[in-house]
């Protein structure tokens, strides 16, 4: 389970060193670098519901395996791709896999470890793998664009692949039992309409004119298509997700913090990849050893983060952790552009800090779900986390593009300019989660619903 989703936060990382490169070798603009990275998320984002309903419904481990095959072939077709629009397709084709792969990892984990405590430094463990490719994601990808072919970032996870599909044949139990019947199709089809119409309206609006027809007619179908996700969901037998989950604190409030962290996360590592080349002067491989201090940083915090949450409680553990985040963001964005490595670095250990001490999140969600719908909840957790990566990149992106454009100044200046503008917001952004982990993260568990804790709507509620 840790190698799969190593992989997959791999491929990630990898690739966005390597979009500079991309962009020259392949002449793509900003928008469509935004395609590359955004057609995965919005697949994986759209899909991934699915995946944790499918893992319910044909068993966690036969899902992971299909997640992984598909995950693998389209990786090779990415790495071979000769075009913008043939990298686009098998980047979207990458979403699949992961959207079956992501969420029974953490179904899977929730199996094999039934006891709280075990399963906490399990999750911890997991979590670190992703730290870890994050430090190790950014160099990799920066000495091959500077040394290599791009394509081998997107290569590289065929031989993991493989080696990942060969221990799980081995190492976890085919048995499970099936606890849904229905896929939610309906639900499935809004839910993936609502997300593409948003995302091309957020990239392809400054191109096109915001008041432009085609813009405003993706925004009228992203909130049609919102209105009939929710409609649909509250009538539905077997829902993609159930809305009432949400009324619990712990649950809704967890979801929404662990979405803002990723809102903050995947739009800085995007931006700040053509900020140090494009703007600062580093080479490939030195803008990838830059990211690995804070990956280091961020693996060793996941692992003592129980440690910490036991001591200050999980409310004030993820705060403090958003609190770090958004501070290094702030302060990120007063750097110049004459800055170098010494002007940037220190922000983004901090940051790191911060990272790391938002492990516990995932297991304060975890912990109060019913076993059978371990499935459902992970993939509920893991689409807010994408769907607020996807924002971050497609907000941000609009708001970098608007800001550059209406400058007046040089090309590099004027990406400076709005670089930087968007850091504030993005600071402003994960700052504010402060108060909502404080609030529904808090210790104590509400008196008036003692039974509440084995039912779907107080997940998480004895936390």
């Amino acid at each position: 389970m840790t190698l799969g989703t190593f992989m997959t936060y791999l491929d990630n990382n990898v690739g966005n060193v390597a979009l500079p490169t991309i962009q020259r070798e392949l002449g793509l603009t900003i928008s469509g670098l935004e395609w590359i990275v955004s057609s995965y998320i919005l697949v994986f984002a759209g899909l991934m519901l699915a995946g944790g309903r499918l893992a319910d419904v044909l068993g966690a481990r036969r899902v992971f395996l299909g997640g992984l095959a598909v995950f693998t072939l389209a990786s090779l077709a990415a790495g071979l791709a000769t075009s913008g629009g043939m990298l686009i397709a098998a980047r979207a084709v990458q979403g699949v896999g992961a959207a079956l792969l992501t969420p029974t990892t953490l179904s899977l984990i929730s199996q094999i470890f039934p006891d709280p405590a075990e399963r906490g430094r399990a999750v911890g463990i997991w979590s670190a793998s992703g730290a870890l490719s994050m430090a190790l994601g950014p160099t990799l990808g920066g000495f091959i664009s500077e040394n290599l072919h791009w394509g081998w970032i997107y290569l590289i996870n065929v031989p993991i692949g493989v080696v990942t599909g060969g221990l799980a044949l081995w190492a976890v139990r085919p048995a499970f039992t099936r606890v849904r019947r229905s896929l939610d199709l309906p639900g499935l089809a809004l839910s993936a309409l609502a997300l593409f119409a948003l995302t091309f309206a957020l990239i392809e609006g400054e191109s096109l004119g915001w008041a432009s027809a085609p813009i405003l007619a993706a925004f009228c179908v992203f909130a049609a298509a919102v209105a009939g996700f929710l409609a649909v969901e509250t009538r539905a037998a077997e829902p993609m997700i159930a809305v009432s989950l949400f009324r619990s604190r712990v649950f809704s409030g967890g979801v929404l913090t662990s979405g803002i962290w990723s809102f903050g996360v995947f739009g800085i590592y995007f931006f700040s990849a053509l900020w140090l080349q494009n703007v600062l002067g580093f080479s490939p491989t030195q803008a990838g050893a830059l990211f690995v201090p804070m990956a280091l940083v961020m693996g060793v915090m996941a692992i003592l983060s129980q440690q910490v949450s036991a001591r200050l409680g999980i409310g004030r553990t993820v705060a403090l952790g958003m609190a770090l985040m958004g501070s290094a963001i702030l302060l990120l964005s007063r750097v110049g552009g004459d800055g170098d490595y010494a002007d940037v670095a220190p922000w983004f250990i901090l940051y790191g800090l911060g990272g790391g001490l938002l492990v516990p999140l995932t297991s304060a969600v975890l912990n109060g779900m019913p076993k059978e719908r371990s499935g459902v909840a992970s993939g509920v957790l893991n689409v807010s986390r994408e769907v607020f990566g996807l924002l971050g990149i497609t907000v941000l992106g609009a708001l970098l593009t608007a800001r550059q454009n209406a400058s007046g100044l040089p090309p590099l200046p004027a990406f400076l300019d709005g670089y930087r503008f968007t850091l504030v917001v993005a600071a402003v952004v994960v700052l504010a989660a402060i108060p909502v982990a404080l609030y529904s993260l808090r210790p104590q568990p509400d008196p008036e619903e003692p039974q509440a804790a084995a039912t779907p709507e107080a997940v998480g509620s004895s936390n």
